[in-house]
């Protein structure tokens, strides 16, 4: 629903209060900290360093530095647009404004299915990690209670997302310290144990790891990079929470991008401390064994940490459970913007009066993760692995529209200014062609039956379910387009370039802004 220039809008809020958000909340520490513990840092190295070494050996280094070149260029187009349009709607509203509204939609149901498959990731591993910590770890072997007990996961840090951004920012800090804490130990450990001589196969650290011409293979190069290049994802939630953040228009835009450049630092730095601590080899503990692939951390967590070994399996459930609630705040954010302009039904737009968070939509998402895990379980454990594997494209899809909408929006000012060229045309554009590229490159691959763990409809199930989920976003988009209350949204009347916002300047202040940046 597009705000009106005077008097009310056409939901009746009063101007000054926006969506009825907590306004001023967050602050750039809470924002970055949002962004870090969206990306489950933690988890996120324990099962992909592994197949990322298995696909080039000793160039994993270069392989992670290598994907962060996209995720950096599309952060930059994420902080321009934020700064003209502080919207919780991000690629949704960004995308229609530049695009119209049903390259906008699509927009918004690829951050919505991107969500509620990741939870489900999420909630299986919070599960099995839970129980693995318990006598012998042999209750991880009980698919029904972990399935239940990552439904209780998802349900819990539902009601923390529903009861505030400030409750849940406050928890993050708890939980992302003790995944740091997790990481820089092993660092040290593994450090004094290649000191020390007690380290396996100790591999003493080359030039060569950071070589980009040094991959063995294009297949291979192609595969690391595109394992690499989805474990920064989820950067883009503190972009989510502008309206609850003091300045909307800076600080969540500046917190995404040392979200980025943190997560840099932090992959970079474990991987290189895990090879010089293991090495790349085929046997043992070496990241080249295929047996230890799934999860490198426990692998090595008895050898690195010794007594203390159990501290990785904390931090990885930790990581887990801390990634759920961070994907649902953005998730329902989008939905909750959707449903204000008419793009959804208006019942995703009720906020919570005294919560002020989207309490609707923050249900509905947990809903449906929870009811996407349990079904894709019944049906196989091979079909929710496979959707998990799909989860590339989906993200690959938003964020490249999300990068050409930067450029497009503003295209009457690219050449106006070396700031306009470099941030708002030439990194976006470079950013959305790559993640263009991932995304075709990805989809080929995983249309190969070899591809994932099942075969559905002839292909690859990992491509059927990851297409299947972005056309079923379309299916929805057109019954919604059927609906009386679709009609001011899809005539571009609700959402448009020239809509203005509500910019919350400060916790108690918001100024009207047309926004577009062109005048």
């Amino acid at each position: 629903m597009s705000h009106t220039a005077v008097g009310k809008d056409a939901r009746g809020t009063p101007p000054g209060q926006g969506k009825g958000l907590a306004a001023g909340t967050l602050g750039v520490w809470g924002s970055v900290v949002i962004g870090l513990a969206s990306t489950a840092p933690v988890y996120s190295l324990a099962a992909s360093l592994g197949f990322v070494v298995l696909a080039v050996g000793a160039q994993a280094p270069i392989a992670f530095i290598l994907a962060f070149i996209p995720m950096l260029f599309v952060a930059y187009a994420y902080r321009e647009l934020n700064r003209e349009i502080p919207d919780c709607g991000t690629s949704f509203t960004w995308a229609t404004k530049a695009f119209g509204p049903w390259v906008g939609w699509m927009a918004g149901w690829g951050v919505a299915v991107a969500g509620i498959i990741v939870l489900a990731n999420l909630a299986q591993i919070a599960g099995l990690y839970l129980w693995l910590l318990i006598g012998d770890g042999s209750l991880a072997e009980n698919p029904t209670l972990v399935t239940g007990t990552g439904v209780f996961f998802i349900a819990l840090m539902t009601l923390v997302s529903y009861r505030g951004v400030e409750i849940g920012a406050k928890l993050q800090n708890v939980l992302l310290g003790i995944q740091y804490l997790a990481l820089a130990l092993f660092v040290v450990f593994a450090i004094v144990g290649i000191a020390n001589g007690t380290a396996e196969n100790a591999t003493a650290p080359s030039l060569d790891w950071f070589n980009p011409f040094a991959f063995e293979s294009v297949e291979g190069f192609t595969e690391a990079v595109l394992l690499a290049l989805f474990i920064y994802w989820g950067w883009d939630a503190c972009l989510a929470l502008n309206e609850e953040t003091r300045d909307a228009r800076r600080i969540p835009g500046r917190a995404a991008l040392i979200s980025t450049v943190l997560l840099l630092i932090t992959y970079v730095g474990v991987t290189v401390a895990a090879m010089m601590y293991a090495g790349v080899g085929e046997e043992g503990s070496g990241l080249g064994n295929e047996v230890n692939a799934e999860d490198v951390f426990f692998a090595l967590k008895d050898a690195v940490l010794g007594p203390w070994s159990w501290l990785l399996v904390v931090a990885v459930l930790v990581s887990a459970v801390s990634s759920t609630q961070t994907t649902i705040l953005p998730t329902a954010r989008g939905t909750l913007s959707m449903a204000v302009y008419q793009a959804l039904p208006h019942r995703f737009s009720t906020v919570h009066p005294r919560f002020k968070t989207p309490s609707f939509s923050t249900l509905v998402m947990g809903i449906a993760a929870i009811a996407f895990y349990v079904i894709m379980t019944l049906i196989s454990e091979n079909i929710l692995a496979d959707s998990i594997l799909s989860l590339g494209l989906a993200i690959a899809f938003y964020y490249a529209i999300t990068g050409y909408a930067c450029v497009w929006y503003f295209r009457r000012e690219l050449f106006t200014s070396r700031h306009n060229f470099v941030f708002r045309f030439l990194l976006p554009l470079l950013g959305a062609l790559m993640l263009t590229a991932a995304f075709i490159k990805s989809a080929f691959d995983m249309a190969d039956v070899d591809y994932g763990y099942s075969v559905l409809l002839g292909v690859g199930g990992t491509f059927v379910v990851g297409i299947g989920a972005l056309a079923f976003g379309l299916v929805l988009m057109l019954v919604w387009w059927t609906r009386r209350g679709s009609r001011q949204f899809f005539r571009g009347e609700s959402l448009n370039e020239e809509t203005p916002v509500l910019v919350p300047d400060s916790p108690d202040t918001y100024r009207r802004s047309v926004d577009g940046g062109l005048a």
